[in-house]
């Protein structure tokens, strides 16, 4: 599966995906993912990893959240955070927050510079 080409599960029943996580809805390892957690592999996939780990690695040889690594490789969020946590365990990736908000000056300060500069 790449960018470009995806897997197509769209026509493929819940038994798929059920094969692909094992049959786990959790992962083993408790690893906090939301959908904006930046995805970043540390290696290129092996041969022999089952396929939709090997698609996730070779799409995160630059950073993308899961959101983005759910859409490029047409899995639910819940499969893919089963298969991320296996492979943050297995150190093949690794999970970076993403990059936080500027934070704002306070409301009261920016009020206060604008009532100066209008006076000017």
């Amino acid at each position: 599966m790449s960018r470009a080409a995806g897997g197509n599960l769209e026509d493929e029943g819940p038994e798929r995906l059920y094969v692909i996580t094992g049959g786990r809805s959790i992962t083993s390892t408790p690893v906090r993912l939301d959908l904006v957690t930046l995805i970043v592999a540390r290696s290129r996939p092996k041969r022999g990893m089952p396929p939709e780990q090997a698609a996730i690695i070779q799409l995160c040889q630059s950073p993308l959240s899961v959101a983005e690594v759910s859409a490029y490789t047409r899995l639910p969020i819940s499969v893919i955070t089963v298969l991320l946590g296996d492979l943050v365990a297995d150190n093949w990736v690794i999970t970076r927050a993403p990059v936080p908000p500027v934070a704002l000056p306070d409301r009261a300060l920016l009020e206060a510079v604008i009532h100066g500069l209008q006076r000017l």
